[in-house]
């Protein structure tokens, strides 16, 4: 993994059309967002505030989940517990065979990108369909999200006019609102003829047993109204105490995610309908682990399930700006996915994201929660060293550079010319071929101060 990563990030890195878009895109999100948190007459206190909730519900997640559980189904409701991916494909394809389903349409979730559940679907010839207009896009050009929040932002509207042509032929000079138009018409008739929907949710709140789904196009409602059956896929960390929190996470999502004060559209679910005109006839809610009590387990890092998910940190990382969401190669990419993923996909093959990171600090000034990634980035790496995940090379020059740094006499062993030399020759490759190393003075700082204060 890698030597992968490392050639994808040389690859991508070096792409000056890609740093474009990013860069482009990238700077209307920062914009937006400064205008967002005006908002606030105090943002550290609701941050801390946030914060506090989050890890209060993390440390007790089993009495919020099971509160949960009772208040949903009791309106009705069914929860389905899914250890990991397989348990939680299988049972979603379970609820497909018996409702004969062959249409189904979803809005933005990332769970589901997690359990690879379109391409399983689509295996058993089910059509699923993206209805966010981001995971549409990304959808038709046979690509996964590249961001958590804004899933297309590594392409310009030429490039979305140009896929659109290949697919639709629509003309290559369309505007992103007449592109906009097709899909939502194209949309509507897939939303009427649906068998299921299927969504995430931004938050499950425990004491009224609810879903909250927050966002801007309308087609989460959509995707939960129009078909019968509506499935929920979220993550165990998702939990909130209660409906009074929304007023505290809502405007922090927003403003964080998108620069808004409150997205468009925000419902709370729960349960299926009753009496009501629209809505689902079914409701099932798939609590997924899939490896986040082995991050609950560990006492430090378990913090970073206290993440919204608003990308903030992805945005604001000088690696991500570089290097960009597919070199990740993960569902999760950026300082947030650096810090869960060693842990959720394996630390042997992806301890190397955690080291993908200039620790500037960046990431955690930013988060809505205080989770701090910088921090959390240098114990993965300590605990990776840990469990011996260190190559041989790496163990051999840090025993060295200790035995050094920690002996005078064999600091100064070599002259300033002999360092050069051990430099170039034993180090050029590591420091980068576009970088210049740095020159080692003739004389070192010991020898410099005892010569100018004549002390022996």
């Amino acid at each position: 993994m890698l030597n992968q990563f490392n050639k994808e990030a040389e690859k991508i890195a070096f792409d000056l059309k890609h740093r474009e878009k990013i860069n482009f895109n990238i700077s209307k999100y920062n914009t937006a967002v400064e205008i967002g948190k005006e908002q606030y007459i105090d943002l550290e206190k609701a941050k801390q505030r946030a914060a506090y909730i989050k890890y209060k519900v993390i440390n007790d997640l089993d009495k919020y989940l099971i509160q949960f559980e009772d208040n949903f189904s009791k309106r009705g409701g069914k929860v389905i517990w899914a250890q990991n991916s397989k348990e939680a494909v299988s049972e979603i394809l379970k609820i497909v065979k018996e409702k004969s389903a062959v249409n189904i349409v979803k809005s933005k979730s990332m769970t589901t990108e997690e359990i690879y559940l379109n391409e399983f679907l689509e295996k058993k010839n089910v059509e699923v369909l993206e209805s966010d207009l981001g995971e549409y896009i990304v959808q038709l050009a046979g690509e996964k999200p590249y961001h958590i929040v804004t899933p297309a932002m590594h392409k310009s509207k030429e490039d979305i006019a140009d896929l659109f042509n290949k697919k639709f032929d629509t003309p290559k000079e369309s505007t992103p609102e007449e592109l906009t138009a097709f899909v939502r018409q194209l949309l509507r008739e897939k939303f009427q003829s649906a068998d299921i929907g299927i969504t995430g949710a931004n938050f499950l709140i425990a004491d009224p047993g609810a879903i909250a789904l927050t966002e801007n196009e309308g087609n989460g409602v959509l995707s939960m109204s129009y078909p019968k059956t509506h499935i929920i896929v979220v993550g165990i960390e998702k939990i909130i105490p209660s409906v009074k929190d929304l007023d505290l996470f809502l405007p922090l999502l927003a403003s964080h995610g998108t620069g808004q004060n409150i997205t468009v559209y925000n419902s709370i679910i729960t349960g299926p309908k009753d009496k009501e005109k629209d809505g689902p006839e079914e409701m099932y809610v798939v609590l997924l682990d899939n490896q986040r009590s082995i991050l609950l387990a560990q006492e430090r890092q378990r913090r970073a399930l206290s993440c919204i998910r608003c990308g903030a940190c992805l945005n604001a990382c000088p690696v991500y700006k570089n290097i960009g969401g597919y070199t990740y190669n993960t569902t999760y990419s950026g300082p947030i996915g650096s810090v869960i993923n060693p842990y959720m996909i394996g630390m042997q093959d992806y301890k190397h994201q955690s080291f993908a990171s200039s620790l500037c600090g960046k990431c955690t000034e930013v988060c809505p929660v205080k989770i701090p990634l910088h921090e959390l980035l240098l114990v993965n790496r300590n605990e990776s060293v840990k469990k011996g995940y260190a190559n041989k090379k790496d163990k051999l020059s840090m025993f060295a550079w200790k035995k050094i740094m920690l002996n005078r006499k064999k600091m100064d062993l070599f002259g300033g010319k002999k360092k050069n030399l051990i430099l170039k020759y034993f180090f050029k490759k590591q420091w980068g071929d576009r970088r210049e190393l740095p020159v080692v003075q003739e004389k070192s700082f010991n020898k410099q101060w005892k010569e100018k204060h004549n002390i022996e």
